[in-house]
């Protein structure tokens, strides 16, 4: 079932600089009381900023008023570079895993928390079992990977060690890249894609900031928003219009007829993706009363300004569609199975591609799915990637959890995040299933 993000008043592009033009209504009347009610638009038909004069009136106080905003800039300052002296987090490749918490089902069904996070980098998940003879028992279940979250750590907490130290990458003039995986309801969306604290509003909030220094103040931001569902390429910012992602003479692809719209905050980003997210192709699936049914590409792309055609760095954020089997997802006819069919070739080519990447492979296999074709720009060359894997903690979600583990940890060969040979058993003969 897809949405249609018709039902808000902007709509689709104009080459005058507009962000949306207003849609014709019928009723002239109406028509009139929606453009009563908007808030002021600036000139490229988004929300206008709220004014900071009242908060930073010259009226007595100026030194101390001073002195705090100062505080606040050094402060915002050592935030985003605070993670320039940790090595860890410079690698060309990143693989990580948040587990979230039981959910008000889970905890209703009083299903039992089967992770253990034991550091930093390590969980074991308690795989309940049943011998032939009908004794219980658990398997234990060993991973290493290069960043392990908790279900209390926030959004927050994740994105300082996930998504910040890209920032400042894209900002250098790479090309970052940062995707959640895993079964559909495991947090991929709330982790990436959330609108008050999702990992893309975060950065985006630090990548202005950025943009108002002096330093970088020749650059401009630009998003685009799309989607792969069933292997086509569709744009959501302009009533999915379909889309072709080509090579050009120097091998880097082009999506034809991608629309941007150049943004100048956080607010505007919002309202674009909000529009955005409305278009986007979802299902009923067993798993899941509103699940995802495609792979979701949001880019913020940094432009000079003299020379829109002159790319400075680009930030992607993907939201996969879930991982789970076809059967979990209660695909019961053929549209569904072809869904699960062509999510899963596309979720298989993206292993692959990283893989290579982390054994310094000549060859990728971009070719073998559109996902991996239109992420070519952003892993080859100045690039850095960030997996966040994301785990339901619950009994009943025991071999999704294991399936997305295994996943993460075959996408880096000889990385932080694989362990060979480290699959303990213990007996639990009291264990209850």
């Amino acid at each position: 079932m897809q949405q249609d993000g018709g039902s808000g008043y902007f709509s689709q592009p104009t080459n005058t600089g507009s962000v949306f033009d207003q849609r014709q209504d019928s009723d002239e009347e109406e028509q009139i009381q929606k453009v009563r009610s908007r808030p002021t638009l600036n000139a490229y038909g988004m929300p206008k900023r709220a004014s900071s004069s009242s908060s930073t009136g010259s009226g007595g106080g100026g030194r101390n008023s001073n002195s705090s905003a100062n505080d606040k800039r050094q402060s915002k300052t050592e935030h985003i570079y605070a993670t320039r002296e940790s090595t860890d987090l410079m690698q060309k490749i990143r693989v990580c895993v948040r587990k979230r918490p039981l959910n008000k089902k889970e905890l209703a069904k009083s299903e039992t928390d089967i992770i253990d996070v034991g550091s930093r980098k390590r969980l074991t998940v308690n795989e309940p079992k049943v011998k032939l003879d009908l004794t219980k028992f658990t398997e234990e279940h060993k991973f290493v990977f290069d960043e392990v979250f908790e279900s209390s750590a926030d959004n927050e907490e994740v994105y300082k060690r996930t998504a910040l130290p890209l920032v400042e990458y894209v900002f250098e003039g790479g090309k970052a890249t940062c995707f959640a995986y895993g079964q559909t309801g495991s947090g991929k969306t709330y982790t990436m894609l959330d609108m008050r604290s999702g990992l893309y509003v975060l950065a985006a909030a630090d990548m202005f900031y950025l943009l108002n220094e002096p330093e970088f103040a020749h650059l401009s931001a630009y998003v685009s928003f799309f989607e792969i569902y069933q292997g086509q390429l569709y744009d959501l910012l302009n009533r999915r219009k379909k889309l072709f992602a080509r090579e050009d003479g120097k091998q880097r692809v082009q999506i034809t007829g991608l629309q941007e719209y150049m943004i100048e905050n956080v607010d505007q980003l919002l309202e674009v993706f909000e529009y955005g997210s409305n278009n986007r192709s979802t299902g009923t699936t067993g798993a899941n009363a509103d699940s995802s049914r495609s792979h979701a590409i949001l880019q913020i792309v940094l432009k000079h300004k003299d020379n829109k055609k002159r790319v400075h760095g680009k930030f992607s954020f993907i939201d996969l569609a879930g991982s789970e089997r076809g059967a979990d997802r209660g695909e019961t006819n053929k549209q569904t199975r072809m869904e699960g069919s062509e999510i899963n070739k596309s979720l298989l080519a993206l292993k692959e591609c990283i893989r290579a990447l982390d054994l310094g492979k000549n060859h990728l296999p971009f070719r073998q799915s559109k996902l991996t074709q239109v992420l070519k720009d952003s892993f080859m060359g100045k690039s850095r990637t960030c997996m966040i894997a994301t785990v339901s903690p619950s009994i009943g979600s025991s071999e999704h959890t294991l399936n997305t583990l295994r996943y993460a940890d075959r996408c880096v060969h000889n990385g932080a995040s694989s362990v060979k040979d480290a699959v303990l058993t213990t007996w639990v003969h009291d264990f209850t299933v």
